[in-house]
């Protein structure tokens, strides 16, 4: 395989992870807010928790993503 191929599959797994942890954030966020609401706490805080924990997977995917792209733009 050349150099090139090589590097153009690098930057696709790097491209492809930075994509990814954005979204598995948002959704592990997500998931345990609902599994919280309705799980543990039986349905009584619905839909607050799962709210809360979204807005917290949407926050550390953002957070993922900038670290990501500081890295990437300083290589």
């Amino acid at each position: 395989m050349s150099d090139e191929h090589r590097e153009m599959f690098r930057q696709l797994a790097v491209y492809s992870h930075v994509g990814m942890s954005f979204v598995f954030s948002i959704l592990i966020g997500l998931g345990m807010g609902w599994l919280l609401d309705h799980k543990v706490f039986s349905g009584k805080t619905a839909p607050y928790l799962t709210f809360v924990f979204l807005a917290f997977g949407i926050v550390a995917g953002f957070k993922n993503l900038w670290a990501l792209t500081k890295k990437i733009n300083n290589e």
